[in-house]
């Protein structure tokens, strides 16, 4: 039997998610999801389409049509496939390294006020509280974290 361009665990996971189908409407909703994720996961991971889109290049295709077959702007198309794969395992890392060190959340003990926050509090448009800032009616001042976001916070109450 020919083994196809899916690596083995995506194979399973496929193989598990047409087993829910053919069970028809018995499979529960849970099982169901779980079965879907799991094929997204393994598809993700499948060096599948690293290896199409590396056939494609030396046939001469450009980034443009890849992106597009693969639903990706093309310099996300690129990112994600262009070098070796030290090239490739390098971005990703240092993709996953940032993502670890920049938390997600915005912190809520920064002085003054957000720019929305204060256009809300005065009933006014964020604008309106830039217009103020710039014509020295009210404070403003931007705070930067020691991971490197910065924050403009506004103190309308001085």
């Amino acid at each position: 039997m020919d083994p196809g361009f899916l690596g083995p665990a995506t194979r399973d996971a496929l193989a598990r998610l047409v087993a829910l189908e053919e069970g028809g409407p018995d499979a529960s909703p849970l099982d169901r999801l779980r079965g879907i994720r799991s094929l997204v996961v393994a598809l993700d991971a499948d060096p599948a389409a690293l290896a199409a889109v590396r056939e494609a290049l030396d046939e001469g295709t450009g980034w443009d049509a890849i992106a597009e077959a693969a639903g990706l702007s093309a310099s996300a198309a690129k990112y994600r496939w262009s070098g070796d794969d030290a090239d490739i395992a390098e971005r990703h890392e240092a993709s996953r390294r940032r993502k670890r060190e920049r938390p997600s959340s915005r912190p809520t003990d920064l002085p003054g006020r957000s720019v929305a926050e204060a256009a809300k509090e005065l009933g006014v448009t964020p604008q309106a509280i830039y217009q103020r800032v710039a014509r020295g009616l009210m404070r403003a001042e931007t705070v930067e974290l020691p991971d490197g976001r910065t924050y403009k916070r506004v103190f309308p109450d001085e």
